[in-house]
């Protein structure tokens, strides 16, 4: 169900949060599908990042601004006249937010808010796709997935900042029906190639490596729904070329996450790509006293499985090859950009992980 080049060839499309690892990710793969993308985000958050080492400002136009600026966020989707959003932008981390939480919540809650305004008044606009998180729900810790009707919450700043926002786009949508189509996506934690964001597991162990450093787990134990990011991305593109072919039932929330059998525990995740890897390395949990972060987290998909035919291509341990593989590749003088369109094409062409088993669903 993976889109191909021809329903995208074209289509003007805006994604916010573009300098970002996983809005880079996005925007890439839009314009190798042949769409016109604007950019708009911040400066890059990181220092190497994916936007850089990709080179995509020479791909497409892009323009800084804070989504926290709304007479600029409405400038720039006037000025760029999309069909379609991609609403990436964010505050992204956890452990951050419980240093700036005003940051947190103007950025993920207002900054929606900004963007959905500005959405309403541009007439050329049919969708808005509002990329969340699966840490929205408010989340129990018990080993029952969270489907998409469960409740919105969160602990920490960042996690009710994503929550908040949820009920934001659920407002819009219901408010103003004669405004474009508003579907919101919730991914598990995403891994790839050129993700540079400070306190996230894999950029972490990343970075050890490439020093020769142990690698610090905070939470050994810990339990999340880990999969490639062009698994959530390529989900993200089947709502909105749905969504341009005008399929009002999509505007709603999905989630994207790996299979059931396929969430792992870090220290699991760590121990596979130190093996990946090569070379002598280890892992150790930094002291100190750590803010609370959840422990089991995990998504049900079989709304996007029924709905979209969406499928994970990908187990865990592949994912991990791709990237452990990218940053071995770059770090040996490889091109990262073709690189990343290299990994986006072998992408496309994979079966989905049931098909390629050979299984069967009722």
């Amino acid at each position: 169900m993976l889109v191909e080049s021809s329903p995208w060839a074209g289509r003007r499309v805006l994604v916010t949060g573009h300098t970002g690892f996983k809005g880079g990710w996005l925007a890439l793969w839009l314009q190798h599908l042949g769409a016109t993308v604007v950019g708009m985000a911040l400066e890059p958050p990181t220092n190497p990042s994916f936007f850089k080492q990709a080179r995509l400002a020479e791909l497409f136009a892009h323009h800084i601004a804070d989504v926290r600026d709304e007479a600029a966020v409405a400038r720039v989707i006037a000025d760029a006249r999309p069909e379609i959003i991609f609403h990436l932008a964010a505050q992204p981390l956890v452990r951050y937010s419980y240093d700036h939480p005003v940051e947190t919540y103007a950025t993920n809650i207002m900054g929606t808010v900004h963007v959905l305004e500005a959405a309403r008044k541009v007439e050329s606009l049919q969708a808005v796709i509002c990329i969340t998180t699966d840490k929205c729900y408010e989340n129990r810790e018990w080993v029952w997935p969270y489907r998409e009707n469960d409740p919105m919450g969160g602990h920490d700043p960042y996690s009710s900042s994503k929550g908040a926002a949820e009920l934001v786009i659920s407002a819009y949508r219901r408010s103003y029906p004669e405004g474009p189509l508003i579907a919101s996506v919730r991914a598990g934690n995403v891994i790839g190639g050129g993700d540079w964001a400070l306190d996230r597991l894999v950029p972490d162990t990343i970075r050890a490596l490439l020093c020769g450093q142990t690698v610090a787990i905070r939470n050994p134990s810990s339990v999340r729904p880990w999969q490639h990011v062009l698994e959530a991305l390529g989900g993200y593109l089947e709502i909105g070329q749905r969504l341009l072919a005008g399929q009002a039932s999509v505007a709603t929330a999905y989630n994207f996450g790996p299979a059931q059998d396929d969430s792992r525990p870090v220290e699991w995740i760590v121990e596979r790509m130190l093996e990946l890897w090569g070379g002598p390395s280890e892992w150790a949990r930094p002291r100190g006293e750590q803010p609370h972060e959840a422990t089991l987290l995990r998504l049900d998909c079989s709304k996007a499985r029924a709905e979209l035919g969406w499928e994970p291509r990908l187990r865990l341990s592949q994912a991990l090859e791709r990237v452990v593989d990218w940053h071995k590749q770059v770090a040996g003088g490889s091109d990262p950009r073709e690189v990343s369109l290299r990994q986006i094409s072998e992408y496309m062409a994979l079966s989905p992980i049931t098909k390629a088993a050979g299984s069967r669903r009722s």
